[in-house]
């Protein structure tokens, strides 16, 4: 969405995709970041299946966390790379 926001305001589409991922950081921590103070208070506070659960969320989330940053990122970077994009698919 962020990069969609980044073509509507003009610019081409491989300085979109760089800004859009930028700007994205942020929020994509932001979120995650509450959700694991959610995860960590239920592993403190919970018993037996909410710990595991909470385990769980937690490795949920840091796997979403570096998914988000390094191989999402790194997938689009390779389609520009072999395709060379004039646009943006939306």
């Amino acid at each position: 969405e962020r990069i969609r926001e980044e073509l509507r305001g003009g610019r081409n589409a491989i300085s979109a995709i760089d800004a859009g991922f930028k700007r994205a950081l942020s929020t994509i921590l932001d979120s995650n970041i509450t959700t694991f103070i959610a995860a960590a208070v239920l592993f403190y506070i919970g018993t037996g299946p909410v710990r595991g659960f909470a385990v769980t969320l937690g490795i949920g989330i840091i796997t979403t966390v570096f998914t988000a940053f390094t191989l999402t990122r790194l997938i689009v970077a390779g389609w520009v790379r072999w395709k060379r994009p004039q646009t943006v698919p939306i």
